[in-house]
């Protein structure tokens, strides 16, 4: 007879174990099809239980279609059940079979640490977590899930919280000069990169993109089937040429581009470049998706407007994130184009989730309607506009011992180093060291060519911590082979 043993008793109620105990033997085949169970007095009898205790496992069994009950019969193994195996009790019972899982494409798993496990961390688009406003924007938590707001959080709005929307539109024509009909709410702009990617994209289709660039851009279209063509850059950006060749050789749908602080190379577009390419775009039919990740932070010079802001044929996708003003975690992005365009991206939207994040969207929106969002980017600004200015103080004393070199940029998050080496392996031995960095090759789809540039971020640390990791940092670029030039 089946027995309950003291390792089983010390871990459930007991109707519980027994049920377990039960399902398990008729799964693993000690029980099989048809076999009748003695009665529930008389399992009551040789477990030691109840007989009510008994029923309740009983007749939870029955309820999950392991057993049938008949009138004068007793309880049974259901004859139904598809058993793997019924083999005798002091059988071993088989191994079950692993079925292949047919995935349409296999991704690789991502895996990632912890920013916590690093001393310093020089990501490029990481802001100061620590000098956000958390007990302000609690407040504006607080009121979202007030009773009042409960219309907002059934089934609707797939573009997300109507007040966000005007107070975003609001800010963008305030702080940008980019009016927008209708925007879509997204969860962070890689949602919105993946619904472009799947909204455009055929397998085959071509999306021209910046050699040195976003990977995760990158992955949203190759994703989607899209055939990849980097196009050459400058230190002014994307080369006209370049993109000519590419659209005159290639059927082009997509070009995608960071034109005011280009990833990772933070060089501004200039605004010739800009209107040509432009004009070879709207010549080609080619859509822009115009990826603005840090708009805010520019301190030489006034930012230039986007280019959504001119765009009479249409053809700009604007795709922003308030992931670098608050943090990743908020998951707050959003998106601009035409109306046939974003009604086929709400559309795609729809079919991932029928609803978004209403508490966050709406924090957010009284947020910035108090004025606190606004608030807050002034401070970060001056706080960032300082750490841009001491990075370029502390790179130009190591210049001068290691012969780098590198351009001040006019805002962004980060500089664009040529330390003038190897850095194939810079990334490695500085997380070895507990220092987070990114560098050339995790960036560039031209393998052939000396990749030496580091990407160092100077948002997220206080002067002092960055000084202290730059120091460490570029001990081991001074470890690097130089290369021959």
């Amino acid at each position: 007879m089946i027995s309950i043993s003291p390792k089983t008793q010390s871990q459930h109620a007991k109707h519980k174990r027994l049920a377990d105990i039960l399902r398990s033997a008729i799964a693993e085949g000690k029980l099989t099809p048809g076999d009748k169970l003695p009665s529930a007095r008389k399992l009551a009898e040789l477990h030691d239980m109840n007989r009510h205790t008994v029923m309740n496992a009983l007749q939870n069994l029955v309820a999950e279609g392991w057993l049938v009950v008949k009138e004068r019969s007793g309880y049974r193994v259901n004859t139904e059940l598809p058993i793997l195996s019924s083999q005798q009790v002091t059988t071993k019972v088989a191994s079950t079979p692993q079925v292949i899982a047919p995935f349409a494409k296999a991704l690789t798993p991502v895996t990632s640490t912890k920013s916590t496990a690093y001393r310093y961390s020089f990501a490029g688009g990481l802001p100061d977590l620590h000098a956000f406003p958390y007990n302000e924007f609690k407040r504006f938590l607080q009121k979202a899930c007030s009773k009042s707001n409960i219309s907002h959080f059934h089934y609707s709005d797939i573009a997300g919280c109507q007040l966000l929307k005007s107070q975003v539109q609001a800010y963008l024509r305030r702080a940008r000069g980019l009016v927008c009909d209708d925007l879509l709410i997204c969860n962070g702009s890689q949602e919105a990169l993946s619904l472009i990617a799947n909204a455009f994209i055929n397998p085959g289709d071509g999306v021209a993109i910046e050699m040195l660039g976003y990977p995760p851009a990158r992955h949203a279209f190759t994703n989607a089937g899209a055939e990849i063509f980097a196009l050459a850059q400058d230190a002014e950006g994307i080369k006209v040429e370049a993109l000519a060749r590419c659209l005159e050789q290639n059927k082009v749908k997509l070009l995608y581009l960071t034109p005011l602080h280009q990833y990772p190379t933070t060089v501004t577009l200039s605004v010739p470049r800009r209107m040509a390419i432009y004009q070879l775009c709207q010549q080609y039919g080619v859509f822009i998706i115009e990826d603005d990740y840090d708009h805010e932070f520019h301190y030489l010079c006034p930012p230039l407007q986007p280019m959504a802001a001119s765009d009479p044929s249409g053809i700009v996708i604007y795709v922003s994130t308030f992931s670098k003003i608050m943090f990743a975690g908020a998951r707050v992005g959003y998106l601009s184009a035409r109306a046939d365009v974003l009604a086929q991206l709400v559309a795609r939207k729809q079919l991932l989730n029928h609803k978004n994040d209403a508490v966050t969207q709406l924090a957010v929106a009284y947020w910035m309607e108090e004025g606190g969002f606004e608030r807050h980017l002034r401070r970060m600004t001056k706080a960032y506009q300082g750490r841009h200015h001491e990075m370029a103080l502390h790179l130009n004393k190591l210049k001068t011992k290691l012969d780098i070199d590198f351009e001040v940029p006019q805002g962004g998050m980060a500089y664009w180093v040529n330390s003038k080496r190897d850095v194939s392996r810079l990334s490695e031995k500085a997380r070895e060291k507990g220092i987070y960095v990114q560098c050339e090759p995790e960036f560039s789809l031209d393998k052939a060519s000396s990749l030496s540039h580091i990407r160092l971020g100077f948002a997220a640390q206080e002067v002092e911590q960055q000084q202290a990791g730059l120091s460490e940092l570029f001990a081991l670029v001074a470890e690097l082979e130089k290369n021959h030039e």
